[in-house]
């Protein structure tokens, strides 16, 4: 009896086997970068969604202030195995805003740009996102 030849898989069945993004860990895709995830899930769990952006320099001197976090640059985590977003203390912050206020539209290099995450709980994040 012959046997019977095994049909290639589908695109739709690779999909359909994947895990959900919950499964992959708390960082998401190692690949991509949170902005052009559209989020990202930190450390403590907590999911961060895009809001916004890249921000005007005003809006995000704002946030800089009134935002109940702020990041900028990111950091391999152990625990995690990924790179996360470096969550700045409130002590930082006006150091942080500095230098990436020098990096806006500038031609140098790194190169600054900012965005506006939002929580499920209803928190704001500036995102500042780092090129070099």
């Amino acid at each position: 009896m012959p046997k019977k030849r095994k049909r290639p898989e589908t695109f739709a069945e690779v999909v359909t086997a994947m895990p959900p993004p919950s499964e992959q860990g708390p960082g998401g895709s190692p690949v991509l970068r949170p902005v052009t995830a559209r989020g990202f899930t930190d450390a403590e769990g907590c999911h961060w969604r895009l809001a916004r952006g890249p921000l005007d320099p005003r809006r995000a001197k704002r946030l800089a202030v009134s935002a109940d976090a702020m990041t900028m640059g990111e950091y391999y985590d152990e625990r995690a195995q990924w790179w996360l977003p470096r969550f700045l203390a409130e002590a930082e912050r006006p150091a942080a805003w500095t230098e990436a206020r020098a990096g806006f539209g500038a031609g140098d290099l790194p190169i600054h740009e900012a965005y506006e995450f939002t929580a499920d709980d209803g928190r704001v994040l500036l995102f500042i996102e780092t090129y070099c």
